[in-house]
């Protein structure tokens, strides 16, 4: 819940997801799951100050409570991407990915790989504490390749928590850096919710938010029996439909849009995106889950991605595929 010092409630968040959580499935999610805390994409700091900044820090208002991560390792650079993200874009936190194993942010030398250094990941902590007033967290594995042991993860958190952070995300998985695709990094390491439950045992100062493997609302609510909050991660932008019954499992909050107002909701966001010219199939992308496990999504599935890239495919393709909804529920 919300306290003096951290105004967010953590109860609830869908994690970033890269090529995933962009601003479009953002506003799809929001308009399911009102009062669920959103994170954006991992951003570096490079693509933040030597790329364009707009691009990938613009978002709607409607988004908030919303979350940035950003990846990097230079607590300077750090500190002046989150400064830029915060007082020019109004993001509600930062967060800093320790957690990403791909290869790519391996050479970067940030990621996963940052929690064989936790001193260094304490000065970044320190360095965007120092930049921006909003809170200040960390997205980390439980371990690294061989480093799974619970001192190995304990000194990593307490010594970061020494930087002042007071917020961990943890994905209950170690990473192997090398021989696992970052797919593979979501699946065949096992779970260890043992391991985070046993940090906010021995730290119950601090803020431990569980994430990894969450696919159903009843198992994120007994998790809640001792977690201060839980982050759903693909089956939020699989199966967009269950942040409802999140929410309601984890807030308390029953959901009270019908699947076809959201979808007549977003509809207005793709009008106004088209009208920036942002391609349709861009627009359509978070949306062909919306309907899995009721009856036409596969249809509804077909007609988005089928026709999404014709020449002449408008927003009234969605319309199209929501009536075709409305035709196999009547038949």
């Amino acid at each position: 819940m919300p306290t003096a010092t951290d105004p967010l409630d953590r109860r609830l968040a869908v994690a970033p997801m890269m090529d995933w959580t962009d601003r479009h499935c953002r506003v799809l999610h929001r308009l399911i799951a009102p009062a669920t805390l959103l994170y954006t994409e991992m951003v570096t700091t490079g693509a933040v100050l030597r790329g364009d900044p707009v691009r990938h820090l613009e978002h709607d208002p409607d988004e908030h409570p919303l979350a940035l991560q950003l990846g990097g390792s230079e607590p300077d650079d750090l500190a002046r991407a989150a400064r830029l993200a915060v007082t020019s874009f109004g993001f509600d936190e930062v967060n800093l990915n320790c957690g990403c194993p791909s290869e790519r942010v391996q050479k970067g030398a940030f990621g996963a790989c940052l929690m064989r250094e936790p001193r260094l990941v304490a000065r970044c902590v320190a360095a965007i504490r120092a930049a921006v007033d909003r809170p200040v967290t960390v997205k980390c594995r439980i371990g690294v390749d061989d480093s799974e042991d619970w001192p190995f993860f304990l000194a990593f958190v307490e010594t970061v928590a020494a930087g002042g952070c007071r917020v961990f995300v943890v994905h209950a998985r170690k990473a192997w850096l090398k021989g696992l695709s970052p797919k593979e990094n979501r699946e065949v390491p096992p779970l260890r919710y043992d391991l985070v439950e046993r940090l906010k045992r021995t730290r119950p100062d601090l803020t431990v938010v569980l994430n990894g493997g969450l696919r159903d609302p009843a198992a994120a609510a007994a998790a809640m029996r001792w977690a201060d909050g839980v982050m759903i991660g693909r089956e939020a932008y699989t199966h967009p439909w269950s942040l409802r019954g999140f929410e309601a499992a984890v807030l308390g909050r029953p959901g009270t849009r019908t699947r076809e107002a959201v979808l007549a909701a977003y509809l207005d966001h793709v009008e106004r995106q088209r009208s920036r010219g942002v391609p349709l199939p861009t627009l359509i992308k978070p949306l062909l889950g919306l309907f899995n496990g009721a009856p036409g999504a596969r249809r509804f599935r077909r007609i988005l991605s089928e026709d999404a890239r014709r020449p002449e495919a408008g927003p009234e393709l969605i319309a199209a595929a929501a009536r075709a909804i409305g035709t196999c529920r009547a038949a």
